[in-house]
């Protein structure tokens, strides 16, 4: 269950409450928010449940005690039936409009960035992709930059003041990609990481973790509820695609998720066309799709000369080919009451 405690309840009043749901048997994992704190209660049957939430809503500063039955708690719709905004340094995810992600697979260079990113912030993307640390299935493939990746994206970040959303892989350089980037991706490799999860979850900053590629959506629900655990409330989530068995497509991409993931939790859905198909022919299809069906947001490669990119320019788009897809979404967003 949630206690969810009174605007202004004391540090005396929360480790009260603490305290009451340890004696049941319970571990209290308190969320510090700016207005008010949330204390998940977890470990415990059922049985009781009903009389320990009476007791707690009898305390004049318990708001509210939320009863979770699904394996995760603070990521479920139960938890913020409104739906969670995230706060990107002014720029709203999961609102009425719907954000754009967009820039290359992999930082190559400061100028190669730099076009990447004016072109489509020129467009209306707010929020630079780009990787400074690249995972590669094989060990020869290029592994991307890394912190010479990261000050790149801050350079270009100051010039055309766009936030930046680059992957961190390894709990060791948490603090390192926090010092550049505004969102830490968690990247479908390590979806399970959860020593990373703990660790991007303690650092305050928002986090957008992707599906694994083989995960189920309650699995990737849990992956999410062990950040939130940590005390980050600015997460989303992002589907990339899953493995099947259909190879006409890099991955499938599963846009079923993004209403289904809706329904079941509170936190902003962003879909990745460009890994979720592995074409760029399909990347203004799917992106398409994706609006229609209810996404807070995409995440799109974008390269100045995919044929010269050192990693995934088969999946990037084109300059020109990004103005023509954001010129044809725009409709597509109005038409069910949202805006880019």
């Amino acid at each position: 269950m949630i206690i969810v405690m009174v605007k202004g309840a004391t540090k005396e009043q929360i480790k009260h409450v603490e305290d009451r749901i340890a004696e049941w048997g319970y571990g209290a994992h308190p969320i510090y928010g700016t207005e008010r704190t949330v204390i998940g209660a977890v470990g415990v049957p059922e049985a009781d449940k009903m009389t320990y939430v009476e007791q707690l809503e009898s305390l004049p500063y318990v708001e509210q005690v939320i009863s979770v039955m699904r394996p995760y708690k603070f990521v479920s719709r139960e938890y913020h039936p409104d739906g969670t905004r995230v706060d990107v340094r002014g720029v709203e995810i999961g609102g009425n409009k719907i954000a754009m992600m967009a820039g290359p697979c992999t930082v190559e260079s400061f100028e190669q960035t730099l076009a990447s990113a004016k072109a489509v912030a020129k467009e209306g993307a707010l929020i630079l992709r780009g990787g400074a640390y690249k995972p590669s299935t094989s060990p020869y493939s290029f592994q991307g930059l890394g912190e010479e990746g990261l000050k790149i994206l801050k350079a270009v970040s100051m010039e055309t003041g766009q936030r930046v959303i680059t992957e961190v892989m390894d709990p060791r350089n948490v603090e390192l990609v926090c010092q550049y980037a505004d969102i830490l991706q968690i990247g479908t490799r390590n979806m399970q990481n959860y020593d990373l999860l703990r660790e991007v979850g303690r650092a305050h900053k928002p986090v957008m973790l992707k599906r694994g590629m083989w995960a189920k959506i309650e699995e990737w629900l849990q992956a999410a509820e062990y950040i939130m655990l940590g005390g980050c409330t600015d997460l989303m989530l992002c589907e990339r695609g899953i493995r099947t068995f259909e190879t006409a497509t890099r991955n499938t991409l599963d846009l079923s998720a993004v209403p289904m993931v809706k329904q079941l939790s509170h936190l902003p859905v962003i879909v990745d066309p460009s890994q979720g198909t592995g074409r760029w022919s399909l990347v203004d299809a799917m992106s398409k799709a994706a609006v229609a069906c209810g996404a807070d947001g995409l995440l799109i490669e974008v390269h100045p000369d995919p044929e010269k990119a050192l990693k995934d320019g088969a999946q990037s788009l084109t300059i020109p080919n990004f103005k023509k897809l954001m010129e044809e979404l725009r409709p597509i967003a109005k038409a069910i009451g949202r805006e880019l």
